[in-house]
């Protein structure tokens, strides 16, 4: 029996012992741990997003961040492959009915994505066929089927544009090329397709996915799926560095009492002033962290199924931005507070400290591009990205 949507935070949070032990081996296997996705699996995690009618929750995204959030305290990486999973799940209920039908007949299928166009496409009768090659698929080792984004060249004469493409990952390659310092445990591989047909039913074009012009019967008028992409993603993106902040302060005071300051009077490190600095100043950059992340949750919320302004997206882009920087000086504060020691392998606040700088470098996470853009637009100019 699957448990319902009540109660899926607390189940997520039973399993943070069984996730934290599986943190270090998701990191050695280079994608998560396959008891973790089949206890995340089993909680209901991956039916979150999807449709009502297909067996689905439509958790409210103040649900999802705090799922989100509590995965991340306990491995950075299972909390963000989770978050991919999670969002392409949300993103399939845009497409035809009869592709999410196709996909969610399986119980507890998961869909993959990478949103960067990498490949090309051509009509041909009935759908296109599409080549190309898709790096940081994160999430593809869990996966079942990949959305993936690509030029569409329609052939009448018009310039190709982006579509996102419904694809089984038994039509697709996974490089073995995953080798990466932070966030090791995502499996994000590149992905490689050659003439692989897409139906046409398993098309969404990207203008009709921006404009809301869904193809889906069932969902069209529903407000769970009558929210921006672009914003949705971002404000889901928040929960993980946030999870990966409040993991490390976790890892940093369980570690710390008892533990001198070496070449100093200090035998315990949580008697000196310094320790007190360091501890106060990364917990409010946590608080700080987790109301900018949350700033973004109730924008997605005040704006379901309505006008979404720009200067909201906008916002809501910087937030989510603000809340990963002030999450990663978090874990640098902790981090230069933890010693020599902490460089071990066996020591968890270096893994959350080498996750926190890799997710920090997400195009969609990164500050200084965020609060540009938001400075842009609060001065009166024209956003300079689609993104948003």
């Amino acid at each position: 029996m699957v448990p319902g949507p009540e109660g899926l935070v607390e189940r997520v949070e039973a399993l943070l012992p069984l996730l934290a032990e599986n943190a270090a081996r998701t990191e050695q296997l280079r994608r998560v741990a396959p008891e973790s996705i089949e206890a995340l699996t089993e909680a209901g995690v991956f039916r979150m997003t999807a449709p009502r009618h297909l067996g689905g929750y439509e958790a409210d995204v103040a649900t999802q961040y705090d799922v989100l959030r509590v995965i991340g305290t306990a491995c950075p990486s299972t909390s963000w492959v989770t978050t991919i999973l999670t969002a392409m799940i949300w993103n399939l209920g845009m497409f035809s009915d009869e592709a999410q039908e196709e996909v969610l007949g399986e119980p507890d299928a998961r869909v993959a994505s990478v949103f960067a166009p990498g490949g090309n496409a051509r009509r041909v009768d009935g759908g296109v066929v599409v080549s190309g090659r898709w790096p940081f698929n994160t999430g593809c080792h869990h996966a079942q089927w990949a959305i993936m984004a690509a030029l569409v060249d329609e052939g009448d004469g018009s310039p190709p544009a982006i579509a996102n493409l419904l694809i089984p990952y038994s039509d697709l390659e996974i490089l073995d090329d995953w080798f990466a310092s932070g966030m090791a445990g995502t499996g994000s591989n590149t992905t490689v397709g050659t003439d692989v047909f897409v139906p046409d039913h398993r098309i969404l074009p990207l203008a009709a996915q921006m404009t809301l012009d869904l193809p889906t019967e069932r969902n069209r008028d529903n407000p769970y799926y009558r929210v921006p992409t672009v914003p949705f993603l971002i404000a889901q993106a928040g929960a993980a560095p946030v999870g990966i902040a409040q993991g490390a302060f976790a890892a940093f005071m369980e570690r710390l009492p008892g533990r001198a300051i070496t070449y100093s009077d200090y035998a315990d490190q949580s008697a000196a002033p310094i320790t007190h600095q360091q501890v106060g100043e990364a917990a409010m950059l946590l608080h700080s962290a987790d109301a900018h992340a949350r700033a973004s949750i109730d924008l997605v919320a005040a704006h379901s199924a309505g006008e979404f302004p720009l200067e909201a997206r906008a916002r809501l882009r910087a937030h989510t931005a603000y809340a990963t920087r002030e999450a990663r000086r978090a874990v640098d504060v902790l981090f230069e507070a933890s010693g020599a020691s902490a460089i071990q392998r066996g020591v968890p606040i270096q893994r959350f400290q080498r996750d926190i700088q890799a997710l920090a470098n997400h195009a969609f996470l990164t500050a200084t591009s965020a609060i540009e853009l938001y400075g842009r637009i609060a001065c009166g100019l024209d956003a300079n990205t689609v993104f948003v």
